[in-house]
């Protein structure tokens, strides 16, 4: 996704050329913010602003994240690593990404056991308990040498590696982004096949378009279903090609947000939809940088929520947090920013912090899909694990967020366990 050409970063491109020829690492990141937290009682916990229903309405809590890229570099410190040979303009080898991240922050472990990259992350998760775990999958999982002809960045991890999913008990895998089909059309139906032996649901690829478009519904025991499309377009980098047709396989690309497609959108769901269930769209969109949401995005996923029965908006494809908003009580975020990926110690880019990554954790109405709450726990991306951030980083993502989602009505909260929460 990162050096993806289509999306001409130039920037990340020159750093990468730089470090392979030169050895010099990445210059260090700037982690001043504004001291002092807000929004605390006297036990300094973080004062309620949400509405709360009455305790005795069930809720679904979800973890939603940004994207898990685990092939590249990242393949190749885990058990089963694949041919490390890749297409890309400046880089052949995939080892050198996990050089070019220990000359950065030190050694790596290898191999690492298929638990390691999520690091702090699962203590959280197990300390949360969300009721599903939904991700956005970056990478085709596959054995396929067919890598896609001119696309310049090809992800891969072994499907012997599938179990660093299953080890944080990963639930869901949105396929719908811009390197499910790096490897070709076998590439992808063996990563179906992988994430189904695993026991993963997703959606957002298939063998046709009919399957493409096919919602996962999962169902929480005691609470209720859960019904997850996931969809894309090409401002994320997408192939237009990669389009699954009648009887081609490929992902469910979106061509534009025209009331068209919202209303396809709603037919999608309303073919499964049952009374009480809860929707997320999980949609990869937008570039790479910056925090800007375009006025079409923002009406599109107004009228996803309007029109199509979305509860939850799960945007990503940014390498960097962008803003949230909540919109007649139901959650859109625009953009996750990355969770797991290779990227250390490529420079170009400091300023974006897209070293540091979010759990996303709301926890909504079982009955209306209304958000009740959201807490989100800071972690920073280290020698490809996750670990816990500094004070200093969770109030630079405080400081991010509350500077970017004003224009939206949202504000967070950092409280004295380092999280923050949706005001």
């Amino acid at each position: 996704m990162l050096a993806d050409s289509r999306k001409g970063n130039l920037r990340f491109l020159l750093s990468l050329l730089l470090l392979l020829t030169t050895g010099v690492p990445s210059p260090g990141k700037d982690s001043s913010a504004t001291p002092g937290e807000v929004g605390f009682d006297s036990q300094g916990s973080p004062e309620p602003t949400l509405d709360t229903p009455p305790g005795s309405e069930a809720t679904i809590t979800l973890f939603l994240c940004g994207d898990v890229m685990t092939g590249r570099g990242i393949d190749q410190v885990l058990p089963h690593s694949s041919d490390p040979r890749i297409h890309e303009p400046f880089v052949k080898n995939a080892k050198d990404y996990v050089a070019i991240a220990e000359r950065a922050n030190g050694p790596i472990p290898q191999p690492i056991d298929f638990s390691y990259i999520w690091g702090d992350a699962l203590e959280e998760l197990d300390q949360m308990r969300p009721d599903l775990r939904i991700v956005n999958l970056e990478t085709s999982v596959t054995t396929s040498d067919e890598f896609w002809q001119g696309k310049g960045i090809n992800y891969r991890m072994h499907p012997e590696n599938v179990p660093c999913l299953s080890q944080a008990n990963i639930d869901y895998c949105s396929l719908a982004n811009n390197h499910t089909l790096d490897w070709g059309y076998s590439g992808l139906a063996e990563t179906m096949e992988t994430l189904a032996r695993a026991k993963i649901s997703f959606a957002g690829a298939g063998l046709n378009l009919q399957e493409a478009r096919k919602p996962a519904v999962i169902e929480v025991e005691d609470k209720g279903r859960v019904i997850l499309l996931s969809l894309c377009t090409t401002s994320s980098g997408v192939p237009s090609d990669w389009a699954a047709a009648e009887n081609t396989p490929g992902i469910n690309l979106i061509r534009n947000f025209s009331d068209k497609t919202i209303r396809g959108l709603a037919e999608d769901v309303r073919q499964v939809k049952q009374a009480g269930d809860i929707v997320v769209a999980s949609i990869h969109w937008g570039g790479n940088w910056g925090y800007e949401i375009p006025k079409a995005h923002r009406t599109f996923a107004h009228k996803l929520i309007d029109e199509a029965g979305v509860d939850v908006v799960h945007g990503h494809s940014s390498h960097h947090v962008r803003p949230i908003e909540v919109y007649r009580g139901k959650l859109i975020l625009y953009g996750c920013g990355d969770f797991i990926n290779d990227y250390e110690g490529i420079g170009g880019y400091e300023d974006f912090r897209d070293d540091l990554a979010l759990m996303y954790f709301p926890r909504l109405s079982s009955a209306t899909g209304q958000l009740i709450d959201l807490q989100m726990t800071p972690l920073q991306i280290k020698r490809f694990r996750l670990q816990r951030a500094s004070k200093t980083d969770a109030r630079w993502l405080r400081d991010t967020l509350n500077r970017y989602s004003g224009a939206f009505g949202s504000q967070v909260i950092l409280s004295e366990d380092n999280r923050l929460y949706l005001q």
